[in-house]
């Protein structure tokens, strides 16, 4: 999120001279995207982060894709993914490509170690359950509608306070942003944007951990998980500041911009990555147009995959989706509300649906595991009954 955030001690100059009670020095270690060129943030350590006792390799990072076959419409009920492991362990991925991944997780147990994506930025929706991110850069609680955007290298782990919690889950290769569009030349979020810096909860509390003992970081990087196993709590910063952070947003906290006509999905737009969107769809009023349909018109995605994950509510184009619902509408094939839900949204004056959509625009390859999860008939689901 690029806007300056400070927290605990830090010294008055960037790489100067910052001492401990002892003496020694605390160790600066700048975070940052892009080599040097985009955003960034210096962390000063207790110890010196680089130095490890030992690591190990613990598996590749590898999706087993179904063979190619007709290209239709896909309904997986995720609702029904099963339920345990931590959050890492938890995590079921439906589907990707290279540009991301996308699975949701239902995690009962803590995590006894901590982890760190190497390799891009992670979105997770939490749609059930409380608790907090633990990490480099302090605490951040969570709760059931939140946006938690955790920046590419950051050292977290996720600390349940509910007895399990379920999320959905974006595995970026790419930075995760607010949309170019809403924000001025300065990164400031515009007057027009639904969310501003208001909206925005960065990390709440730090409390450098100065404490020694054997503690691992699983590091996702080069496709692989690696184990680095220190000798010293990890999350033992004193002080950060700067640009890159993970924060958190709220649904709850969008604000739907609507019009006399039916807007089209763009205006629901949350954040960005390279060759994706993520949307919000929030309770919002219908057109106020006296003709207006407030179904949305049939549309062709003939660039971009859409994937929407329903949270709550009735969402009124559709029938036949539930709670946790995960729907694929790739590109090349027309998709619209299912028969008689256009007639029937006419005089309709508000929605209370509440669901999250990811556009791509390189297509999604489906992992066999999800087929388990699988509504067969759903291409069928537009036939007239």
């Amino acid at each position: 999120m690029a806007y300056y955030v400070k927290m605990g001690r830090i010294p008055h100059k960037r790489h100067t001279q910052f001492r401990q009670e002892d003496g020694s020095l605390y160790y600066e270690q700048l975070m940052g995207t892009k080599g040097f060129s985009s955003i960034q943030s210096l962390i000063y350590h207790i110890n010196q982060p680089t130095q490890v006792k030992k690591a190990k390799k613990i598996c590749d990072v590898q999706y087993e894709f179904e063979e190619k076959g007709a290209l239709r419409h896909r309904h997986f009920r995720s609702w029904n993914t099963e339920v345990g492991g931590d959050f890492l362990s938890a995590r079921k991925i439906f589907m990707a490509n290279g540009d991301l991944a996308i699975g949701v997780a239902r995690p009962n147990r803590q995590m006894e170690y901590f982890y760190r994506n190497g390799e891009g930025d992670e979105m997770l929706f939490v749609h059930e359950g409380t608790g907090k991110i633990e990490s480099i850069f302090g605490e951040l609680s969570f709760g059931p509608g939140d946006y938690l955007v955790i920046p590419i290298g950051t050292t977290y782990r996720v600390v349940l306070e509910s007895e399990e919690a379920r999320f959905l889950i974006v595995e970026s290769n790419s930075s995760i942003v607010t949309p170019k569009r809403y924000r001025n030349e300065f990164g400031q979020l515009l007057e027009h944007s639904p969310f501003c810096e208001r909206d925005i909860r960065t990390p709440e509390r730090l409390e450098p951990k100065n404490e020694k003992g054997e503690f691992e970081i699983r590091v996702r990087a080069q496709g692989m998980i690696t184990s680095y196993t220190f000798d010293f709590h990890p999350l033992d910063a004193v002080g950060w500041d700067g640009y890159l952070y993970p924060y958190a947003f709220s649904i709850h906290d969008f604000e739907p911009i609507t019009g006399r006509v039916h807007q089209p999905p763009p205006v629901h737009q949350t954040f960005e990555g390279y060759n994706f969107v993520i949307c919000s769809f929030v309770p919002r009023l219908y057109d106020y147009h006296p003709e207006a349909i407030p179904a949305p018109y049939v549309h062709s995605n003939v660039d971009s995959d859409e994937v929407l994950y329903y949270v709550d509510g009735d969402f009124m184009s559709r029938r036949g989706v539930e709670q946790g619902s995960i729907t694929l509408h790739p590109s090349g094939l027309p998709h619209g509300p299912h028969p008689g839900k256009i007639e029937e949204s006419i005089g309709k004056k508000e929605t209370r649906e509440l669901a999250v959509m990811v556009d791509t625009f390189r297509p999604l390859y489906i992992v066999k595991d999800a087929h388990h999860l699988e509504v067969e008939d759903y291409m069928s689901s537009w036939l007239p009954k």
